[in-house]
């Protein structure tokens, strides 16, 4: 079967001094290592600058960022995508399905912009 190629994108090509460099890079598929809207939420996220972001004030405010191709914060540690109806985060070896657990209903635990 055909595997889809996977590209290391380094925080240090995106953050000359991360805050967090914790993980140092994701593994990526081609089309996410160049989207930009994922480049800016994983630079808010290591940079720990969330002026752009703010606590949603309903659940639509998640689905309308995940529907027009930007990416919501989850409790300032992970960028969060929708990708084939499945909600997923992002973790240093790529897109991890989300447990739905109780904390991801709490409004207060999200950031969008």
């Amino acid at each position: 079967m055909y595997q889809k190629k996977k590209e290391r994108l380094y925080i240090t090509e995106l953050l000359e001094d991360p805050a967090v460099s914790y993980p140092s890079f994701y593994i990526l598929s081609s089309s996410m290592f160049k989207n930009e809207m994922l480049h800016s939420a994983i630079i808010a996220l290591h940079s720990f600058d969330f002026s752009w972001y703010e606590i949603p004030k309903t659940y639509e405010d998640i689905f309308a960022m995940f529907h027009s191709g930007t990416f919501p914060l989850y409790k300032e540690k992970y960028v969060v995508g929708y990708f084939g109806n499945k909600m997923m985060y992002l973790e240093s070896n790529g897109w991890k399905g989300m447990p739905a657990t109780t904390d991801i209903f709490k409004l207060e635990n999200w950031l969008v912009c």
